[in-house]
């Protein structure tokens, strides 16, 4: 009997050891990323070089020390591995992530630069920093690659590798996948599937940033804004972000960029793979997606115009599509102060920031396809008040869902809303007005970025105390991981045989 509880309490070590072994990779694997911002300081020249070379050297230093110690521990990951795995890794790279920044700029605070580098990496876009425009080239650049990386997801990126590596991926791209359909296999191997959906992702990339360079941008804010922009994440090289550029034709390719953006990275690959339009045609989720945003651009300029905010309707549209959008899809660029509009504007874009983007995009919230099958339970259970006895399948884009899936759907909500509830009564508690603490839980948990009042666009999260700075830090980490990943390894069953 002593023999079986000393293996039991031995088996949570071994996982532990196995993640920590995995963990070491991925930080080997995210030091390598320090290299682009390491090229654009010897191309520009500058004080960053050195910056980047100690960061470097440290996290490759960290990631392989823990590799090399735990590699009697390597073996195939379990599923609850891969929850650990992940929650441990977007945990963790902020404050590797962050180093170059508190080198670099002085006075930076450690909680501030973690903040900075979690909203980099979550695609949340929120700021601590203002002076964007003075910042050198390479400082920018880290800023957007670290939300271009984030955007698919480091743990995608790395299943793509670590397989060659003798570690298994499935568990850990179950995990970090955003959406309630996570099983969906586009590809018969995961790594397949990962490397697919990175090549749609780059591709599509690569083509926002030669529209924008067309459009007028220079090539240093094509790279950083189409980084932002594909991710869905919106840092700016600039603090009036688009504001700076009063571009309508640079506005309106990022628009469509953003809408791209937000919608599944799964029917890109398979319109891509099958060179067809059809798979747009049967997702049911692109279109409630494209009717409800563009609808509300249309409705929200009528509003605006009819207020007296802008003289004609044109030009209402013009500002209230690039900040619908922009919000809707959890980007955060803006074009103009919109918490200067009347509040009932503004808070229609928070709402949609909630339910607005695809599940399998890079944007947060709790996703479209979601708030279908929410809408869709309504419906039914409105259905079985008139008629108990009748046989109501949900159905969405002709499938029947299954019953388990509504269950869980509904669980999250409910996660979901005690999350933001608990959070925005932390910030109440902590000093901050309601409309501040709300709109900055609801814009960290939805990686969305600007809040409204005095985290509003046109100001920073910079107002904010550490305490409250590390509440919003934690929002973004389980909005990004939709909340189950990183709750469950804080319940007993996780770390049960």
């Amino acid at each position: 009997m002593a023999d079986t509880l000393t293996l039991d309490a031995a088996r949570p070590a071994q996982s532990v050891l196995a993640v920590a072994h995995v963990l070491g990779l991925v930080l080997v694997i995210f030091s390598m990323t320090m290299l682009v911002p390491i090229a654009v300081a010897l191309w520009h020249g500058g004080p960053t070089l050195h910056a980047y070379l100690k960061a470097g050297g440290m996290t490759l230093g960290a990631g392989a020390v823990l590799w090399l110690v735990t590699l009697q521990s390597r073996r195939e990951l379990q599923v609850r591995d891969g929850f650990l795995l992940v929650t441990l890794v977007w945990a963790l790279l902020p404050a590797f992530a962050g180093l170059p920044l508190m080198f670099f700029l002085q006075g930076l605070s450690f909680t501030d630069a973690y903040f900075e580098c979690m909203s980099g990496l979550t695609t949340t876009g929120a700021t601590v920093l203002s002076g964007l425009d003075q910042l050198p080239p390479s400082i920018n650049i880290w800023r957007g690659f670290l939300q271009w990386i984030g955007g698919m997801g480091v743990i995608v990126l790395a299943v793509a590798i670590l397989p060659l590596l003798g570690v298994g991926g499935r568990q850990i791209f179950r995990a970090e996948t955003p959406g309630p359909m996570k099983d969906t296999k586009l590809t018969p191997r995961i790594t397949e599937t990962a490397k697919g959906l990175w090549l749609v992702y780059s591709l599509i990339t690569v083509a926002c940033i030669l529209s924008l360079w067309a459009a007028g941008m220079s090539l240093l804010n094509a790279l950083v804004h189409s980084f932002g922009t594909m991710s869905l994440g919106g840092f700016s090289t600039h603090d009036a972000s688009y504001g700076f550029f009063d571009s309508p034709l640079i506005e309106a390719v990022t628009t469509l960029f953003m809408l791209v953006a937000g919608m599944n990275f799964a029917t890109h690959f398979l319109a891509l793979r099958r060179r067809s339009l059809e798979p747009y045609r049967f997702d049911s989720e692109a279109r409630w997606f494209l009717i409800i945003v563009l609808g509300c651009c249309g409705g929200l300029a009528l509003f605006l115009w009819l207020k007296g905010i802008y003289p004609d309707y044109l030009t209402a549209l013009r500002f209230a599509t690039f900040n619908t959008v922009s919000i809707a899809t959890t980007t955060g660029f803006t074009n103009t102060d919109f918490n200067q509009w009347p509040i009932f504007a503004p808070m229609v874009m928070l709402l949609l920031c909630c339910i607005a983007s695809c599940a399998g995009s890079t944007g947060g919230g709790i996703k479209m396809v979601r708030f279908q099958l929410l809408f869709l339970q309504g419906l039914r259970e409105m259905v079985k008040l008139l008629h108990p006895q009748a046989q109501v399948p949900v159905k969405l884009g002709g499938q029947v869902v299954p019953n388990q899936i509504v269950f869980a759907v509904l669980a999250f909500m409910t996660l979901w809303g005690a999350s933001v509830t608990v959070m925005t009564l932390l910030l109440l508690a902590s000093g901050l007005d309601f409309v501040t603490a709300f709109s900055a839980v609801i814009a960290c948990i939805t990686n969305t970025g600007p809040g409204l009042d005095k985290v509003g666009p046109a100001t920073t999260f910079a107002v904010l105390t550490d305490f409250q700075t590390w509440v919003c830090a934690m929002a973004m980490l389980v909005g990004r991981l939709e909340l189950f990943t990183v709750f469950v390894i804080f319940t007993s069953a996780f770390w049960r045989k």
